[in-house]
């Protein structure tokens, strides 16, 4: 063997692993208006422990191998378009909610720069254009959100060129054939001939006309129960309580372009209806998973939880719910968490669940790096599977959270900005940190470490209908 020969071997050889080594998926980009950052991870966790046995991953797990995916609405829906888990900078504009509102649980559903956390039904051109939602074109369709929704106060902002035809749907299919039947459609169109601005179609009409072309108009809509009550710019409209064979108890938004432009900015909600888990005076309704180290105490219509590892868990169980809750760190960089759909806790295996991250931190002052582990999760994340777009929380303040889990598809908010939306599409498995989990579990609080401090209050949560046997 010549010695050129063995080098050109050598180094072939070292390719070849380096490659191994390094290989990864990048997601691809979409021309697509719409974005919605998905990541997927059928992971397994090397080491000497199987995962179900590790008590704190953070600590212990290396990082799942990630690939791209697509953000399913659910599994018969169109997919929604990636955006790219890249570095480049998020174009942040505040949520148009009042610190009193974010404290409320209001959250905006419109980031104002892109379509996040929506997906179109149909070719409708949708996009963004100085911070308002635009909807034109010749196809005809609805931007739909991503997750289901039961009971909420919702309000938006729109504007209809003349001679237009939109509307927004409440509790939707994401293709809605027959709106007697498969949502709440509030129109919007003056020169309709039966169902005119501010009715129901097919469900309610009105003696009053409103014309509201060409201005922006503002719709404020209260749905709880079988009871659908509109203000249109501050005066009541409409209060509808459906006694049909056909009430639509569950569902998406849909935002219409049905002829014409249709503008739609400050597009946000409030769930109604949850129930308290914590009733701020002791722990009734939660139970210390054995061999927690943590330290749970209630001071101040507040849960405090000192050191660690630990964990508090609920009584009851949830699969598909929508989930709110306040708390602050005490010290600076708090790793906690929120786990959810958990396997009761036990001193060999505390915390077999998805895991909704609480840690504040982020690098070098740009909010869109996080900094807790690895790679970074940030505040929102759910940990492991999707990092935040922005971490919007700081320690010592108290922030605002919210998840929406509707079957394998997640949604969280922080301070009332949006910072994920993932669909799990791993293969099913009783233990979430090693596949997808539908079936009910424990919420859990988690004592990291012994540096923990934080405090949780208000803690609230509505059970909602399973996504799987819903709208589709």
């Amino acid at each position: 063997m010549t010695r050129d020969f063995a080098y050109r071997t050598i180094f072939a050889s070292l390719m070849l692993l380096y490659a191994a080594g390094c290989s990864k998926t990048t997601a691809k980009s979409n021309t697509s208006a719409a974005v919605s950052k998905s990541v997927s991870n059928s992971d397994s966790v090397p080491s000497s422990k199987s995962e179900s046995e590790i008590p704190a991953e953070k600590s212990a797990a290396k990082t799942a191998s990630a690939k791209s995916a697509v953000t399913k609405v659910e599994a018969k829906t169109t997919p929604t378009p990636t955006e790219k888990t890249s570095s480049a900078k998020l174009n942040y504009v505040p949520p148009p909610l009042t610190p009193e509102e974010i404290a409320a649980g209001w959250l905006s559903l419109f980031d104002g720069a892109t379509l996040y956390g929506w997906t179109p039904n149909s070719e409708t051109k949708w996009e963004v254009v100085d911070g308002v939602i635009v909807g034109s074109g010749e196809t005809t369709g609805l931007l739909v959100s991503n997750y289901q929704l039961l009971n909420y106060e919702f309000r938006c902002d729109f504007r209809l060129e003349k001679g237009g035809n939109s509307g927004v749907f409440l509790r939707s299919d994401v293709q809605p054939k027959d709106p007697a039947i498969d949502c709440y459609e509030l129109n919007i169109c003056d020169s309709h001939p039966a169902f005119a601005t501010g009715t129901l179609v097919k469900r309610m009409n009105l003696d009053e006309k409103h014309n509201v072309e060409g201005e922006w108009h503002t719709y404020h809509v209260v749905l709880e129960g079988n009871r659908l009550q509109v203000n249109l710019d501050g005066k009541p409209i409409l209060d509808y309580t459906d006694e049909s064979e056909t009430p639509s108890p569950f569902g998406h938004i849909g935002l219409q372009m049905n002829g014409g432009k249709i503008e739609f900015r400050n597009v946000v909600l409030r769930p109604r209806s949850l129930k308290s888990l914590f009733n701020g005076k002791d722990l009734a309704g939660w139970n210390p998973v054995p061999g927690s180290k943590s330290v749970f105490t209630v001071a101040d219509n507040a849960i405090n939880l000192k050191n660690g590892a630990g964990f508090l868990e609920t009584a009851e169980t949830f699969d598909d719910f929508v989930l709110q809750l306040e708390a602050r760190t005490n010290v600076d960089r708090v790793n906690s968490g929120v786990f959810f759909r958990a396997i009761k806790g036990t001193e060999a295996a505390p915390s077999n669940g998805y895991e909704l991250q609480i840690h504040n931190g982020f690098k070098d002052g740009d909010r869109t790096q996080p900094d807790d582990y690895q790679t970074g999760w940030g505040t929102g994340s759910i940990f492991r599977r999707i990092k935040v777009r922005r971490v919007m929380s700081d320690d010592h303040k108290w922030l605002s959270m919210t998840l929406i889990a509707n079957g394998p598809h997640f949604a969280t908010w922080v301070n009332g900005y949006q910072v994920t939306d993932w669909t799990d599409d791993r293969k099913p498995d009783a233990n979430p940190r090693r596949g997808k989990r539908l079936e009910a579990g424990h919420l859990s609080l988690q004592g990291h470490d012994p540096t923990t401090d934080l405090d949780f209050r208000n803690i609230r949560i509505l059970a909602v209908p399973s996504a799987s046997s819903t709208k589709q």
